[in-house]
């Protein structure tokens, strides 16, 4: 979020304004082939992905959704080469730093979810300095994951309510769903209604694996760095033509 006008932008007349989804989750694949397609380094596309997601958390601001979870950097992404990982959680402290003003101004109040004991000190600090500024915020909820894995979201959990369980403050036939969840990284958030999945993979990366049970999957071929406010139209519109049943008739 740059210094672009902060009016609020009327939402497209053919998305119906009741029937938005509130939670949003994303996961933004396609950077690296972005930048190989045109000839660039890999860094490239982060630094061009990084760009798409001002301008998503921005849309979201303007058109009403009220939260945005997108998934930043995996556990098994250490798995890249050293330049790569170094490059990215460069990118990240950058990014907390110099968009903590413009997260204040526009009401947006962020959280980070995942292992954070593994990331550089300078990042864990420029995290916790941009989730305590803007920790009253009233805005957009934005959640960045990084070093994040879905199965070991809910070991933890699990493991939480062990130890209740050891201690005697919870009994194990009082453990149901809403219990785990309340043990999860986003227990204070509703779970997504709709997953965005860009650069056409089929999967989910082991990305929120309990919080989206239900949510309504859109996958598109466009790379994350082209992923504009069009193309979130179009995952807004594909999402209103769904009809979610729940499970029921």
């Amino acid at each position: 979020m740059t210094s672009k006008a902060t009016s609020l932008i009327e939402l497209p007349t053919d998305l119906d304004c009741t029937q938005l989804p509130q939670h949003i989750a994303a996961i933004m694949d396609g950077n690296g082939r972005w930048a190989k397609s045109r000839g660039f380094p890999r860094m490239m596309g982060h630094k061009q992905g990084a760009n798409a997601l001002r301008e998503l958390l921005r849309c979201c601001k303007d058109w009403g959704i009220a939260a945005l979870t997108v998934y930043a950097f995996s556990t098994e992404n250490w798995g890249r080469s050293i330049e790569e990982v170094d490059f990215l959680m460069t990118l990240f402290e950058n990014l907390f730093q110099i968009e903590l003003a413009e997260m204040v101004a526009e009401q947006v109040k962020l959280a980070v979810v995942g292992n954070l004991d593994n990331v550089p000190a300078s990042l864990h600090s420029a995290i916790d300095r941009a989730v305590t500024a803007t920790q009253h915020n009233q805005g957009v909820r934005f959640t960045v994951a990084i070093n994040y894995g879905g199965r070991q979201e809910i070991v933890h959990a699990c493991q939480q309510i062990a130890t209740q369980v050891q201690q005697g403050l919870i009994k194990s036939t009082d453990i149901d769903e809403s219990t785990i969840s309340k043990y999860l990284h986003t227990a204070d958030l509703p779970d997504p209604d709709l997953l965005i999945r860009t650069s056409g993979e089929m999967r989910i990366s082991n990305f929120l694996l309990w919080q989206l049970a239900y949510a309504e999957i859109y996958v598109t071929d466009t790379l994350w760095p082209d992923f504009d406010r069009r193309a979130f139209h179009q995952a807004l519109l594909n999402y209103q033509q769904r009809h979610r049943r729940f499970g029921k008739v």
